[in-house]
Parts: C-alpha cells; sequence; structure tokens
C-alpha cells in the first residue's frame, strides 16, 4: 500500500474503499469485510449514506487492528452548524462502534459550514479526530474556509476521473497544502468509461483492466482514490494496482480525455444567492449569523429543488454529472 502524508502530518492510504449506494446493510457489511480480507486499509463512508452500522459491525469481524485501519465518515447538511455537528458525529461514532475517527468531512459546502467547522476543530484538538476536511468544496470555498479559520482542510474529496480531471482545482488544493480525494473515479460508469477505445488500447498494453489503469492514472496523479464495488473480484482487482506504473505517453494519452464543462458550476457549488438566506456563512470568531432553525430545516428540501435545476443544466452537457446532492 503506498500513502500519502496530509497537511497534519497523519498518514492516509491512496487507495481506499468506498460504499456509497450500498444501501443494503448485509451486503455493505460483506463488501467491507471483502475489502478488509484482500488488503484495504481505508474505509470511506458517511451518515447520509446509511450505511454507518454496517461499516463498523465488518470493521470489528475483521479482526484488523485498529490502529491500521483509516476510517472516513461525513457530516450531512441537516447537521451544519456547531451543537448539530458535535451531535452528528458522536450519532455517527455510535453507529460506527468507533472511538476516535481518522477522517472527518463536511460533506458538502452548504448551512452553517463555518460553525461546523468550529465543532470539528475542537474534536480535532481534543483527540478525537485525526485529520478534517471537506468535500465538494470549489477552490472559492475552500479559500473561504483557510482564511477565517486555524485548522485548514487536510483533505477535499471530489469528483475525478479521465473525463473530469480537475486539473486547475487540484492544483490550487496542492498550494494549499489540502490532498485531492476523488468520489466516482470510474465516472460512475457513465460516458462509456469502460468501453471508452483509448483507455482500453492503454489496458491492453500492461495486459491490465480499464478500471486497474484508471486507479493507477489518478494515484500517479497524487490523487487518493475510494473505488467502490459489492463483488469480491472487482474488489481485489481494484486493488491490485500498485504492481506497475503508466509511462509518461500513456499519462498524458489519458489525460488528453478531460472533458471540461464549460459555462457549467461545479455540481457541488451552485451559486450562493440560490441556497436558504442567511445560511451560507457564519463568523468563525463571533458565531454572528447562523441562519435560523427554520432556515436550516429547509436545506434538504432546497438542495433537492436545485437538484432538478442542475439537472436542466446538464441536459446539454455531455458529461452530465452527478447532481450535487448525492455524491
Amino acid at each position: 500500500m503506498e500513502y500519502v502524508k496530509l497537511n497534519n502530518g497523519v498518514e492516509m492510504p491512496v487507495l481506499g474503499f468506498g460504499v456509497y449506494q450500498i444501501s443494503d446493510p448485509e451486503v455493505c457489511e460483506r463488501a467491507v469485510g471483502d475489502a478488509l480480507k484482500i488488503g484495504y486499509r481505508s474505509i470511506d463512508t458517511a451518515a447520509a449514506y446509511g450505511n454507518e452500522e454496517a461499516v463498523g459491525r465488518a470493521v470489528r469481524r475483521s479482526g484488523v487492528p485498529r490502529e491500521e485501519l483509516f476510517i472516513t465518515t461525513k457530516l450531512w447538511i441537516s447537521d451544519a452548524g456547531y451543537e448539530p455537528a458535535r451531535k452528528a458525529f458522536e450519532e455517527s461514532m455510535r453507529k460506527l462502534g468507533l472511538e476516535y475517527l481518522d477522517l472527518y468531512l463536511i460533506h458538502q459546502p452548504y448551512g452553517d459550514v463555518y460553525g461546523s467547522w468550529r465543532a470539528m476543530e475542537e474534536l480535532y484538538r481534543e483527540g478525537r479526530i485525526r485529520a478534517i476536511g471537506v468535500s465538494n468544496f470549489y477552490p472559492d470555498r475552500l479559500q473561504d474556509l483557510i482564511l477565517h479559520n486555524e485548522v485548514a482542510p487536510a483533505v477535499n474529496q471530489v469528483e475525478t476521473h479521465p473525463f473530469h480531471q480537475q486539473t486547475a482545482a487540484a492544483e490550487f488544493m496542492r498550494t494549499k497544502g489540502v490532498q485531492i480525494e476523488s468520489w466516482a473515479p470510474f465516472a460512475e460508469g457513465k460516458n462509456g468509461l469502460f468501453s471508452n477505445e483509448v483507455l482500453l488500447a492503454v489496458a491492453a498494453r500492461y495486459k491490465k483492466t480499464v478500471a486497474q489503469v484508471v486507479l493507477r492514472w489518478l494515484i500517479q496523479r497524487g490523487v487518493v482514490c475510494i473505488p467502490k464495488s459489492v463483488h469480491a473480484e472487482r474488489i481485489a482487482e481494484n486493488f491490485d494496482v500498485f504492481g506497475f506504473a503508466l509511462d509518461a505517453e500513456d499519462m498524458a494519452v489519458i489525460a488528453s480525455l478531460d472533458r471540461p464543462l464549460k459555462s457549467i458550476r461545479w455540481p457541488c457549488s451552485p451559486p450562493v444567492a440560490s441556497l436558504p438566506n442567511p445560511v451560507h456563512l457564519q463568523n468563525p470568531v463571533s458565531g454572528g449569523p447562523a441562519g435560523t432553525a427554520t432556515a436550516r430545516d429547509d436545506m434538504s428540501s432546497e438542495i433537492n429543488s436545485l437538484d432538478s435545476d442542475l439537472n436542466l443544466c446538464y441536459e446539454k452537457s455531455e458529461l452530465r454529472p452527478r447532481p450535487f446532492s448525492s455524491c
């Protein structure tokens, strides 16, 4: 296993196992158990996935020493704010059955982000979390969070794959010491990724699968990956990416597949004006206006309505990336 060192010195496996959309508890537990047997040591879940308990059971039954594991979960929009975030963290820990967490992420850049971050900073200083970060934060939101807080995010988990490479965002994160992590490394299997002629040709040269080539390409770019599968053979295949390396020419060939979404905002960063007022900012020092409880309660329904708007925007896009509320 290869590791990356986060901005606070914590080491994180460059390859992990994701459990998004594995809603059946038995299937999730079995898949995580298979992953741990194969050699994965990083598991990525979220409160919004509804499978933290299944992940916790698999971890306990695996027999893998806790210190060898790197467990990530995420704070959902409905729990944004200082007090809600503290409570949500404790609930996630109860479901996971853990005494400490390796990485805790703000799942989406909405609601009282600053209140949530203050709670996470406290938990980090208390030793309950080894590293804190964010997910789906556009560079401007990431910059704002860094400038107005003492602890900078260690990780930003964003959609990253050969068709949506996030090159500029990745470079920005690098300059700020924030590790980029990819969700949907296979573009969710859409846009013909597994049948793409360029990727098939590269895979044939190395006698590997397209999935293995894509993961290797991301890893060589310094991107942490969390592929998902419920099939043991695929889980094993995705783990077998450390015995070869892509040469510079093939790295460049895959890079040519990028399809920038011109004039379309990142799916997880809609205009602030679209969000309920005043939930988007809270002064990190004084507390400031955090938005009413009603505004926070309305967030989920507002996000769902924004999903529809974004889908309309993507109708003319070849990529049609995942609506932001589901990533």
